[in-house]
């Protein structure tokens, strides 16, 4: 299996890539959102109903 950053030959300890560095590649374009998951819109769900007017209890 080769690293899917680097190409290199990968290592056991940071499996699926080549080294920490590769890793870290990895975990930041998922952070500045690079990668994305392909999902479908979901529709916005039914507003709740207002909530009633209610006279404050003393």
């Amino acid at each position: 299996m080769s690293c899917p950053i680097c190409g290199k030959e990968t290592d056991p300890k940071y499996r699926p890539f080549c080294s920490r560095r590769c890793a870290d590649v990895d975990l930041g374009r998922w952070l500045k959102g690079v990668y994305v998951v392909p999902a479908e819109a979901v529709e916005e769900e039914e507003k709740a109903p207002p909530a009633r007017d209610e006279e404050p209890r003393h």
